[in-house]
């Protein structure tokens, strides 16, 4: 009988040694779950996801603002009376040409408005063209970054290329036919009591505030893009944005 039991211990202790070298190798062979890494990314990546958020801001901001009350109805961007010639709106007041003072800023917004319809062009080949050397700064440098290094880059040449679309859309809506009277009643009681004459430069007016507020506009679409996940609508978006997602 004890000649039995001894082979029997010793198999199941094979066995159970066996099965314990198994389970062990089991074991090894299973990772730890890991934290997921974000993709790595080039500045070459990050500057092609930054211009191509400018590009997608800037679309954005001329199909809001090249539209019929684009600028009118949007408080913030709003053309007011030309800050040079505030004194001659009050005067208009004062003389009861009321009428022609809201004739002359609403055609002022009308002109900033058919202007930007030919802006797309221009914005887009600035941003294609523009020179960035460190993206990961610009990614990184918070609301708004790309846009003011777009501004502070391309501003001379974006002025240069939008002063005559400017004067064509002035011409366009006929803003001096609504400003003449104005100006030149103001003008001509300067004459008589010897202040000075005002006419300030509708162009360089037109154009500074049209520019500064496709500005605000696309400052406003990159800030969508950096925090909405949903505004990412390209590949190049999700990976270079959604490594800067909390």
């Amino acid at each position: 009988m004890k000649k039995r039991i001894i082979p029997i211990f010793i198999y199941t202790s094979l066995l159970l040694t066996v099965s314990c070298d198994v389970l062990e190798e089991a074991a090894s062979s299973i990772t730890t779950p890991t934290t997921a890494q974000k993709p790595q990314l080039t500045n070459s990546e990050v500057i092609s996801g930054l211009k191509e958020a400018l590009q997608v801001g800037i679309k954005n901001s001329v199909n809001l603002t090249s539209v019929t009350d684009g600028f009118l109805g949007n408080s913030i961007i709003k053309l007011p009376f030309p800050e040079d010639a505030i004194k001659v709106r009050q005067k208009a007041l004062d003389w009861g040409l009321t009428s022609q003072v809201d004739k002359f800023e609403t055609t002022l917004n009308r002109a900033a408005e058919e202007a930007c319809k030919e802006a797309l062009p221009i914005f887009a080949n600035a941003i294609t063209n523009m020179s960035v050397q460190d993206g990961f700064a610009i990614l990184n440098g918070g609301n708004g970054a790309a846009t003011k290094f777009l501004k502070d880059n391309t501003s001379a040449q974006l002025i240069a290329a939008f002063t005559p679309k400017v004067k064509e859309a002035i011409s366009k809506v006929k803003l001096t036919d609504y400003w003449n009277p104005i100006i030149n009643k103001y003008n001509s009681a300067m004459t008589l009591s010897g202040g000075e004459k005002i006419n300030p430069d509708l162009n360089a007016y037109v154009t500074d505030k049209a520019i500064k507020g496709l500005f605000y506009m696309v400052e406003q679409e990159e800030n969508k893009i950096r925090k909405d996940p949903a505004a990412r609508i390209s590949d190049i978006l999700v990976k270079v944005f959604g490594s800067i997602t909390q």
